[in-house]
């Protein structure tokens, strides 16, 4: 979830400005390097700010943007090379902490993000960074720290789905059942309506639907923040909605490596494997996300067919039993279920 505009925000530390004039070519490199920043080719960015730095060094913007577009593409150790190395150079500022917390978080430094992002929470310039906040007091154990910030972080931005499936899934750890299921609703309501909305997803969905080429594959791989679980399963799931089920993988690989705790990453990568007849490998994922959720009939549903298909009827038994309690009127399943019970 990259701030929107946040890398034109340089406003503290002098990152406005480099230290000495910039040559004409640095100056050219770093406006081919906005331009394509703001077509979110920022990989093709990161090379123009990279040679830009090569002929100025002290070009403190064009290391800003180094270090977002690097992050971007989830290039995240040496991201944090160029922050840190921006702290040096120019001190503190609220845009390196922020940048500088998110990779400490995703490094699994619980404290360093805490530390990093605790006097952003509430800046109105970097909104979202009471969200990293409470979820670096989640990763470091302090659940009820957690739930503080991110209900701050809901009423702060009440449509940012993000916060609703965080909250959600602590409340539903506490024994919170009301609360979770009102979180859950507004996390599927707000994410389906940026869906809808969001203009890149439209003209992801439009590639799409015309049959994926080149073109309309690198169009919807930048709808994704690399770092953020929540986008890729979103756009792992407009692929498979357009049974593209293999392009559907990667993202989903990369969500479950950033929140192991994401039951719409493990069930969303399940499936797909499920429909590339890939049953093996369906079985992992949707063995951890029944886990997360044992509650649910769908993951249980596909995780009984999936061990039935791979001959393991004692492993399918119990699931399809818990799947059945959960829908006693669904006759396929029951049929399913007596055929296994015969061959057990």
């Amino acid at each position: 979830m990259l701030i929107k505009g946040l890398a034109g925000i340089l406003v503290s530390a002098g990152l406005a400005f480099p230290q000495a004039p910039s040559s004409n070519d640095a100056t050219a490199l770093l406006s081919k390097g906005n331009q394509l920043m703001q077509e979110q080719s920022y990989d093709g960015a990161a090379a123009e700010f990279e040679h830009a730095l090569r002929l100025d060094p002290g070009l403190r913007i064009a290391r800003y943007k180094l270090g977002v577009c690097l992050f971007a593409s989830g290039r995240n150790d040496e991201s944090r090379r160029e922050f840190e190395q921006l702290k040096q150079q120019a001190g503190p500022s609220p845009e390196i902490s922020y940048y500088l917390g998110r990779l400490m978080l995703l490094a699994g430094d619980a404290a360093g993000a805490i530390r990093e992002l605790q006097p952003l929470a509430g800046d109105a310039k970097i909104p979202d960074a009471t969200y990293y906040l409470g979820l670096g007091y989640v990763s470091a154990g302090d659940a009820a720290n957690g739930i503080k910030f991110l209900e701050r972080a809901a009423q702060a931005n009440e449509s940012d789905y993000h916060v609703h499936y965080r909250l959600a899934r602590l409340y539903a750890a506490a024994g919170r059942k009301s609360d979770a299921d009102r979180e859950y609703g507004l996390y599927h309501r707000y994410r389906d309506a940026e869906r809808q909305t969001e203009e890149r997803m439209r003209a992801c969905n439009a590639a799409l639907d015309a049959g994926l080429d080149a073109a309309g594959r690198q169009l919807c791989g930048h709808l994704a923040d690399q770092n953020d679980p929540e986008k890729l399963v979103l756009l792992a799931q407009l692929y498979g909605d357009h049974g593209q089920y293999a392009d559907a993988i990667s993202p989903l690989r990369r969500a479950v490596q950033l929140d192991a705790g994401s039951y719409d990453a493990w069930h969303n990568l399940g499936l797909s494997y499920f429909r590339l007849q890939r049953y093996q490998d369906a079985r992992g994922p949707l063995e951890k996300a029944v886990a997360l959720r044992p509650d649910l009939f769908e993951t249980l549903n596909l995780l009984g067919a999936t061990l039935y298909v791979l001959g393991d009827d004692r492993a399918a038994l119990p699931v399809l039993e818990r799947a059945h309690q959960l829908r006693p009127d669904d006759a396929e399943l029951k049929a399913a279920l007596d055929r296994v019970r015969k061959a057990h």
